[in-house]
């Protein structure tokens, strides 16, 4: 299978071609030249399906011609090594824990099937690679927990100073080894900015191969439909039509969603929800899509006022607005209505939420005020022990910090402070 870039059809690479390279070359997203639904029989039998089967008839179509069956079923046990659960929080609402893994945080699964491609496509190599990634939360140290010493890959995360919670800074500035974190006085824009103007600095690229393992990479964007298979596999005996509420900043998770659908997951719905970040819910609201400066808030993971992803989600629906909302909803919601469903979901029903499944929630919740008889599954998509500050504040507890977490509690911060690209070139060049 080909992928080809969504700023010109021309413009083509396979898989692996995709992978290293991040971004086409004219600055564009790549995507699939194809999605093949998934036999009816898929979905039939899903239940009798173990996790790592489910994933690899998923993503099979699109990595075949570049990693051998063997390998692939490899790759897939190394990155689905612990639980996708769906809880149920009330009737016909669930989230789907998405934080069981190595960084308690959806993106390890993304973050470790790219690191295991890139791996697997440097065997044999003498080329290094400089994987560059911008993260407003979860990502840095996803990816910097799935690449920690993959030969042939050194790793460079910016982050925006001030704008993480301390756990996930510890989590991206405390491994050493191939892991370089740079600390940018300014906002997560800002960071994606400097990366993506890295992609095409020829200063750089003609003596360093770069590749980015934010979700414009294809190898951390695809792998996320493999949950929200997982998801229906669970909820499919309901009965009911099922809905994803999906907290969302660059869009790239819930655009796998989407794929998934395309694969013939039988879903009536999905919906962003936002924090004030509403560039999506205003576009859905009057159809002119108009990237603004993003917003500090509490749920900063989402903190993405041009979200990247959302070119993919658009092209899935043939940039045709009546055929997108016919699938997608959209709302914004503030830090205080966010702070008082977190109250709302643990004083209801005991259960501890972070800010951004609470957003989730609030999202899934407007849906059903008109669409009551469906079955909503909102994502957490981090425990919320790494956004304790707020969690503490809120709720006035203070959950068990698990064992992924306290490993990194004492480690030493190391980070590199720069205030512009020039400081991200300079490192770069000169190391």
């Amino acid at each position: 299978m080909k992928f080809y870039s969504l700023n010109n059809s021309e413009n083509q690479a396979s898989f692996k071609e995709a992978v290293i390279a991040g971004i086409a070359p004219d600055k564009g997203l790549y995507f699939p030249e194809k999605i093949k639904a998934l036999p009816a029989d898929f979905f039939n039998q899903i239940e009798i399906l173990s996790n790592h089967e489910i994933a690899f008839q998923a993503i099979h179509q699109f990595v075949k011609d570049d990693i051998e069956d063997e390998a692939l079923r490899e790759i897939i046990a190394n990155v689905l090594d612990f639980d996708f659960p769906v809880v149920e929080i009330e009737e016909n609402v669930a989230t789907l824990e998405l934080f069981h893994g190595p960084t308690m945080a959806f993106k390890d699964v993304g973050a470790r099937f790219m690191a295991n491609c890139l791996g697997h496509f440097s065997k044999g190599e003498k080329t290094e690679v400089t994987v560059l990634v911008a993260t407003s939360g979860d990502t840095g140290g996803a990816v910097a927990n799935g690449f920690l010493g993959v030969d042939g890959v050194n790793v460079v995360i910016l982050y925006p100073s001030g704008k993480v919670s301390d756990i996930q800074e510890r989590q991206l500035t405390t491994l050493g080894q191939n892991i370089v974190a740079m600390e940018v006085n300014g906002v997560f824009d800002d960071c994606q900015r400097m990366v993506k103007t890295a992609f095409l600095d020829t200063e750089i690229t003609d003596h360093k191969k770069l590749t980015s393992a934010n979700s414009i990479n294809i190898a951390r964007w695809l792998p996320q439909l493999f949950y929200f298979l997982f998801a229906y596999k669970q909820a499919k005996s309901q009965g009911k039509e099922i809905v994803f509420s999906v907290p969302s900043g660059n869009f790239g998770n819930i655009c796998a969603g989407m794929v998934a659908q395309k694969l013939g997951m039988p879903v009536k719905h999905f919906v962003a929800a936002t924090n004030a970040n509403k560039v999506v819910p205003n576009f859905l609201q009057n159809g002119v899509y108009e990237p603004l400066p993003s917003v500090a808030t509490i749920s900063n993971a989402m903190d993405v006022g041009d979200p990247s992803n959302f070119v993919r989600i658009r092209h899935l629906y043939q940039d045709e607005l009546a055929n997108l909302k016919d699938n997608l909803s959209s709302y914004s919601f503030s830090d205080d209505a966010t702070r008082e469903t977190m109250k709302t979901i643990h004083q209801n029903f005991g259960y501890v939420a972070d800010p951004h499944g609470a957003v989730g929630y609030l999202g899934l919740k407007e849906y059903q005020k008109v669409n009551p008889d469906t079955y909503g599954i909102f994502l957490e998509t981090a425990h919320p022990v790494k956004f304790l500050d707020v969690v503490e504040e809120t709720l006035s507890l203070s959950p068990d910090i698990p064992a992924q977490i306290q490993k990194v509690m004492n480690k030493e911060k190391k980070s590199i402070k720069i205030d512009n690209y020039e400081g991200l070139k300079s490192y770069l060049i000169e190391g």
